[in-house]
């Protein structure tokens, strides 16, 4: 019996209106993130006060606006040239690697400015990663309709997402690792004296080790040496978090 064909974009209708799947999941995994954050933040108490924790916040959402659309820029900045707009075309690119780098810059310059030198981003790496799972469902729903989707494969769980080729579902990828490092990353904060920052370290590591990996697999702009402006965001923050990846032990509470 031969499998439905699932047409991409996936969308619903209200009426006359239709409505982008990816949209509504978006606006849910902002939404969801935060109601999270709110979770843990008051069943596990926060370093920061109700005060600064909201200048954290601002901090992370203007350099992560900032970051993600500078990259997403860079990710095809031949395209700039073409737009019809080049204003809504900077505003409509973006990309999860510069938010995550940009938001990281934007918190420690706030924090720097607040004179705060305590470490901020242990509570915001499991809202982070279940936001980025239901965000990455709505990628899915697009098909080879958002820069999302892998280069052609021959594998059997290759999919064609809208054009007629198999294709690598690279964001059902993504999706299965971020469930992995939920679990990995729950499982260092219970078993290991992590350090406070700890864990928003190891998070960032993982997340750029592999989708420096990842991008290998989708079709991308060559900006140099051969990787594209996402890959080379995640190595210069590998490159930033490199002593910690050199030294793992500096992450446990038991270094000396």
């Amino acid at each position: 019996m031969p499998s439905a064909k699932v047409n991409f974009p996936i969308s619903f209708h209200i009426g006359s209106t239709s409505i982008s799947l990816h949209t509504v999941l978006e606006a849910a995994a902002f939404f969801t993130g935060f109601r999270y954050f709110i979770y843990l933040r008051k069943k596990q108490g926060d370093l920061y006060s109700s005060s600064s924790r909201i200048s954290v916040i601002i901090g992370a959402i203007i350099g992560a606006l900032l970051g993600s659309r500078l990259v997403g820029l860079l990710e095809r900045p031949y395209e700039l040239a073409q737009a019809a707009s080049p204003l809504t075309y900077i505003l409509s690119n973006k990309t999860v690697v510069g938010g995550f780098l940009g938001g990281l810059a934007g918190v420690e310059l706030t924090k720097k400015l607040m004179g705060e030198t305590k470490a901020s981003g242990d509570l915001f790496v499991f809202p982070m990663i279940l936001a980025l799972i239901i965000g990455r469902l709505g990628c899915f729903t697009m098909g080879i309709y958002e820069e999302t989707y892998g280069t052609a494969s021959s594998l059997p769980w290759a999919m064609d997402l809208g054009d007629g080729l198999k294709r690598h579902p690279v964001t059902l990828y993504e999706i299965f690792y971020l469930f992995v490092t939920w679990t990995a990353l729950a499982l260092a904060k219970n078993k290991l004296q992590l350090r406070a920052g700890a864990l928003f370290k190891l998070f960032m590591i993982l997340y750029l080790a592999f989708r420096l990996l990842l991008d290998l697999i989708k079709p991308h702009y060559e900006l140099a040496a051969g990787l594209s402006a996402i890959q080379l965001a995640c190595a210069g923050g590998l490159l930033y978090y490199s002593p910690y990846i050199l030294r793992p032990k500096k992450l446990l509470t038991i270094y000396a």
